[in-house]
């Protein structure tokens, strides 16, 4: 499904993300993004922005909150047992 939005919504930002991320939000949601709908729970959503994926919700006044934002994955490349893991970013 394709989620657009008129410009004048808030955007609760729950996890204190930098505003840059919100704006990417912001900006996916006014210009209209495919989102995938959370089969086991009402109104909330996956997205994708960029490199981002967004997980939100849209309540019911129509304000959508952030709860969770993470970089998209590459494609998975072949990597050598001895290589380190990547390190976690619990930012976008």
């Amino acid at each position: 499904m394709i989620l657009k939005m008129n410009a004048s919504f808030r955007i609760d930002n729950l996890r204190s993300y930098p505003p840059e991320t919100v704006e990417v939000l912001r900006g996916a949601l006014v210009a209209g993004v495919i989102a995938a709908a959370d089969p086991h729970r009402n109104n909330f959503y996956d997205l994708e922005a960029g490199d981002k994926v967004f997980y939100i919700h849209l309540s019911p006044t129509g304000t959508v909150l952030l709860l969770a934002c993470w970089r998209k994955e590459p494609a998975p490349q072949t990597i050598p047992r001895e290589a380190p893991l990547p390190e976690a970013r619990p930012y976008c």
